[in-house]
């Protein structure tokens, strides 16, 4: 496959095209940010019982080795809503998942340093408290592999099991830290047998407060001279209300804080569990995303509620028209687009592009990554699942499908998969 980047740019060089012709884009494809009028609804956090409205079978591709556009599901033009500032930003959305965490250890400095260099348009922390109420930047509240606490024999007697979200997990915990506390550690590669290059960089930087984070993305911007947006998730919020940190006032505090706030801010924010966003959308008028997770999964402030729904409940047009009540958009799982079998080969797409942006919804699904063993079989390159496979065609054929963006643990390739979409639809 020949790749065709608009100005022939290398991965470290990313085009620097964010003006007129993403502006160009976003009006031909109709999208200009999200619906004002959503900030007012779904405020509550009562939870209404779905239909059993199902996809029809036969609005899916017939062709499960289709690729590209031909296997685009009919009606994937995203949804038409003003209000939010999300059309400041490029369309289609590059992510960078925790940084660029393909090539550094991820949620550190130098990991978000290097996603803003390499391209990305947005870069994502997720959130969790410190004992005295600090948010810092950690993937889990259990710090036990993203840090060197265990090399800290200070802290051996803080090692403990906590039951979150219904799992018990062993090792140590943010909230049973001090911000002060938390700064004496430093940062390792969470996967390094995946990534051992990455532990290069173990022990080269501490962990992050949100607004350190904050402070950051607003001082390289004025560098690079575009603003950088965040797309902090809630981590575990109905976990962290139980024990007394809650999530959402902090979150929303500091968002106010660092100039973040609102429709003219540069957040976006994001979580699994629907009554976290439901808060958030009473006290800070951002824009909002639901995650999702795997078809049989539930959202964990469902499982405590009683409530029956799954994934695939949520999926269906009347539980995406719920989502939209409270939220702007849903993240979910690359295989709820685009599912692989048991062998990883990829299967025709699901219609769910096509009715969340029926139910006025954007998509910004997670997360592609370089590595064969996070491909599906169709893209993966030789047998070792370390190695890389064709990031680029399997970025690419998301962006075909029609989604918004998508989460994405190296900026770079997807960069390149974007200018080869862009100048597939002829734009200039």
């Amino acid at each position: 496959m020949t790749y065709r980047p608009l100005d022939g740019s290398s991965p470290a060089e990313p085009a620097q095209d964010a003006g007129s012709s993403r502006r160009r884009f976003l009006r031909a494809t109709g999208v200009a940010g999200l619906g004002a009028a959503a900030f007012a609804a779904g405020a509550g956090d009562a939870i209404a019982a779905p239909g059993e409205d199902r996809p029809d079978a036969s609005d899916r591709a017939d062709d499960s080795d289709e690729r590209g556009a031909a296997a685009r599901p009919a009606g994937t033009r995203s949804p038409v809503r003003t209000g939010t500032g999300l059309d400041r930003l490029p369309h289609p959305l590059v992510i960078g998942h925790r940084g660029a965490p393909g090539y550094r250890p991820e949620e550190t400095l130098g990991s978000y340093e290097l996603a803003l260099e390499l391209g990305a348009d947005v870069i994502e922390p997720d959130l969790v408290p410190t004992k005295d109420g600090h948010l810092v930047v950690r993937h889990e509240n259990n710090i036990a592999e993203t840090t060197d606490v265990a090399d800290h024999p200070e802290f051996a007697g803080r090692r403990t099991t906590r039951t979150v979200d219904g799992q018990a997990l062993t090792g140590w915990f943010t909230e049973d830290f001090t911000l002060a506390e938390l700064k004496t550690l430093r940062a390792k590669e969470r996967l390094p047998q995946q990534r051992q290059r990455n532990t290069l960089y173990d022990g080269r930087w501490q962990i992050l407060t949100f607004r350190e984070l904050a402070d950051f993305a607003r001082k390289r911007g004025r560098e690079l001279g575009r603003d950088v947006w965040l797309y902090p998730e809630t981590k575990h919020p109905s976990y962290f209300r139980s024990i007394g940190l809650p999530l959402e006032e902090r979150l929303a505090d500091e968002l106010r804080r660092t100039g973040l706030a609102g429709r003219s801010g540069r957040a976006i924010l994001q979580s699994f569990e629907p009554s976290s966003l439901q808060r958030l959308a009473r006290l800070v008028e951002n824009p909002r995303i639901q995650l999702l997770g795997g078809p049989t999964s539930q959202p964990y402030d469902f499982v405590l509620a009683g409530d029956k729904r799954t994934v695939a409940d949520l999926v269906k047009p009347e539980g995406l028209r719920w989502i939209a009540s409270f939220a702007h958009g849903i993240g979910p799982t690359t295989q709820l687009i685009a599912p692989v079998d048991a062998n990883g080969k990829l299967q025709a797409p699901t219609t769910l592009v096509r009715d969340a942006h029926a139910a006025n919804l954007l998509l910004h699904p997670y997360t592609v990554r370089n590595e064969n063993g996070f491909l599906p079989l169709d893209y993966r390159r030789g047998t070792d699942p370390n190695a890389y496979g064709d990031a680029i065609g399997w970025a690419r054929y998301l962006y075909e499908l029609g989604v918004d963006g998508f989460f994405t643990d190296q900026a770079d390739t997807s960069i390149l998969a974007r200018q080869d979409f862009w100048a597939a639809e002829g734009v200039s």
